[in-house]
């Protein structure tokens, strides 16, 4: 939805409305919606991360004043913030356990200061199950009883939702789906996160160059081979165009991902039976409206029908998400809306 964003007038809106914050390493993207789900007013900026917690929590502030006052509506009309953070969380607290990609975070009290910053109660998520309830609530599986959400990026993140439920866990850490193991052997390829045989070990951007290094490496040739050769950096980017020209090892690299993306979702199919699993991040090849879009989501399916019940293979949708780099502030609102709903 990013490049084709269409802002909703405010003579159309429904009350109440809600505003949702996509906290990333670089930018820091909001979005106010109605009740609806529709976009009313989008506000995007730097994060500015070497700045501290603190003085993005008050610029975060700030965005919701901002996402108000676009909209022609007063701050006191939101009737809550939603607050999509990249993990480790501890959600009842409020803090980023670890910031990865926000160094000097780690235990700030976020959405506390968030709170104090926009005058608004705010809901505190993962980042990634924030964007798997966008794709559940106006997406991709709209109208679905619940979902797996898989976005795959520099990592693989997810979002599990079961009957408007976001799957958070005990400690915080539920719905992490990159973590899971598809590869049990001992020499299983290395994880990110330091464990042996993850599923992000082998669908990530990361890992899908770490693959196209190796066959190149191991005497591989074709167009990718004379791209890098020529100097080009390889990136999912590039392996993507060069299987689109038909290079067969660049193909093949992908396909290899797919596989195993498929073996990971029977894990989840054979778990919580989700209506619909949806596939979103960078790594999406263009989609459905290009042909190496179409090949690895068929490759996934494929896969998929190989190894779970064949019920499951015909009832459960694959499909890609369709909000792009809105889903995590859709989906931060929409988490806010539900915890709004549900006060006494």
């Amino acid at each position: 939805m990013s490049s084709d964003r269409t802002l909703l007038p405010l003579s159309q809106a429904t009350r109440p409305f809600y505003a949702g914050i996509d906290l990333g390493g670089t930018n820091i993207k909001a979005a106010l919606l109605d009740d609806l789900g529709r976009i009313v007013a989008f506000h995007t900026e730097p994060t500015h991360a070497a700045r501290g917690p603190e003085d993005a929590a008050a610029r975060i502030g700030r965005a919701v004043h901002t996402l108000a006052g676009r909209a022609g509506i007063a701050t006191a009309d939101v009737a809550r913030v939603g607050l999509g953070s990249p993990g480790p969380l501890d959600i009842p607290a409020g803090t980023i356990v670890r910031a990865g990609n926000l160094p000097g975070w780690d235990d700030f009290p976020l959405r506390d200061r968030v709170a104090a910053h926009t005058g608004r109660d705010v809901t505190f998520a993962n980042d990634a199950n924030a964007a798997g309830y966008g794709e559940y609530w106006v997406g991709s599986a709209r109208g679905s009883s619940s979902l797996v959400l898989l976005t795959l990026g520099t990592g693989v993140g997810g979002g599990i939702i079961i009957g408007d439920v976001n799957v958070e866990g005990a400690h915080s850490h539920g719905s992490e789906c990159g973590h899971i193991i598809v590869d049990p052997a001992p020499t299983a390829r290395v994880c990110p996160c330091g464990q042996l045989g993850h599923l992000e070990a082998y669908t990530s951007a990361t890992s899908l160059k770490a693959l196209a290094a190796e066959a190149l490496a191991a005497g591989g040739t074709g167009s990718l081979a004379a791209a890098v050769a020529a100097g080009e950096e390889l990136t999912p980017v590039v392996i993507a165009r060069e299987a689109g020209a038909g290079d067969a090892l660049a193909m093949g690299v992908l396909m290899e991902a797919a596989r195993w993306l498929g073996i990971g979702i029977v894990t989840f199919m054979h778990t919580i039976d989700p209506e619909a699993v949806v596939i979103g991040g960078a790594m999406t090849f263009g989609r459905e409206e290009h042909p190496v879009g179409r090949a690895f989501l068929e490759r996934v399916r494929e896969e998929v029908r190989r190894r779970t019940f064949p019920v499951l293979a015909r009832r459960t949708s694959i499909r890609y998400a369709s909000l792009g780099g809105d889903a995590g502030s859709i989906g931060a609102a929409g988490l806010a809306r539900l915890d709004h709903r549900r006060q006494p």
